[in-house]
């Protein structure tokens, strides 16, 4: 018998011998912090089912990235509120669309922080869908083929307006194809693309549809988002993705799916892999901590030690100020 020659506790009785080999350690340059950008002058509107966040016009954007910056958080992912949608979410690709204006604004004050630009429609359209929506054979649904040809556009006009990171976040097939190509007939060779490959249809992007106001006025996102109950469907999504020249693969959500996550890190172990934490499990997370049942803190490094563990290279939530704060202490 090993016991009690062999005792594992004695690897965990001492907080420094813990500290020495622990092997998933967090850091504030694994996070990506997200913005939602609007249009308008001063203003800095709470999005109520997300305490502590904001929807930000473009001159309240400056002092929520220098802080961003100061905590050494690596980079931000940007939303975009219009001040126009419509069926073929024109202000999307515009050069002086929202988030064109934020991106410029972003690198003209801070150049070494990355920018992520979200490349998908559902913000910019009237009807709160991720693409062009017509009637096949008498049924309304996504027009696939259309919304590449303005996808592509749209990433286009973000790399031009100086985004480091393309992410084609609808699951649209081909999309990274599409985008690929456009970028690189344009000179954006150079530019990588962060694939949403496996983003499920899920329920806990509540929170976010009121934060981007992008909800579907009709229907639902399950014709194109994946099924959560599919795991190896997903694995093909990720497949496709790598084939048509993506850069990095993201899993979203994140603490619901550790297993994709896994999966995915182990089938594409040289890719990089970004995960999702949603807004929904930041809400719960925020929610129970002020009925005082959690411990927020705690929680959140828990959660996302394990989102790392798992296989994730870097993790897009929205505790990451929290985390860079609490961290630095």
């Amino acid at each position: 018998m090993n016991y009690p020659t062999t005792r594992l506790r004695r690897l965990r009785l001492n907080p420094r011998i813990r500290d020495l080999v622990r092997e998933t350690i967090l850091t504030p340059n694994d996070s990506i912090f997200p913005l939602f950008v609007r249009h308008g002058q001063d203003i800095k509107k709470p999005i109520a089912s997300m305490p502590g966040l904001f929807q930000l016009s473009l001159d309240k954007l400056v002092a929520e990235v220098d802080e961003v910056a100061a905590l050494g958080i690596p980079g931000v992912i940007l939303f975009g509120i219009p001040a126009h949608k419509d069926g073929a979410a024109s202000d999307s690709y515009h050069s002086e669309g929202v988030i064109q204006q934020a991106t410029r604004l972003i690198k003209d004050k801070h150049p070494n922080l990355i920018v992520i630009a979200d490349t998908c429609f559902c913000e910019y359209t009237d009807h709160g869908h991720c693409g062009v929506m017509d009637n096949q054979r008498g049924i309304l649904q996504l027009n696939n083929d259309a919304t590449l040809e303005l996808l592509a556009r749209q990433a286009l006009s973000f790399a031009e307006a100086g985004a480091d990171i393309i992410a084609p976040s609808g699951m649209i097939d081909g999309m990274v194809a599409a985008i690929r190509a456009g970028l690189d007939q344009h000179g954006f060779e150079n530019t990588p693309i962060l694939s949403y490959a496996v983003k499920f249809a899920s329920s806990f992007y509540g929170p976010f549809r009121e934060a981007a106001e992008g909800a579907p006025q009709y229907g639902d996102r399950k014709s194109y988002q994946a099924d959560y109950a599919n795991g190896n469907a997903v694995m093909r999504e990720a497949e496709l993705d790598v084939a048509e020249g993506c850069d990095m693969l993201m899993v979203k959500p994140a603490g619901a799916y550790l297993d994709i996550i896994q999966r995915v890190k182990d089938s594409f172990p040289s890719i990089p892999l970004g995960a999702y934490h949603v807004s929904g499990e930041y809400s719960m997370i925020k929610a129970a901590a002020q009925q005082g049942w959690i411990n927020e803190k705690a929680v959140v490094i828990e959660s996302l030690t394990a989102i790392k563990r798992a296989g994730a290279d870097f993790i897009i939530h929205y505790f990451a100020k929290d985390l860079a704060r609490w961290l630095q202490a």
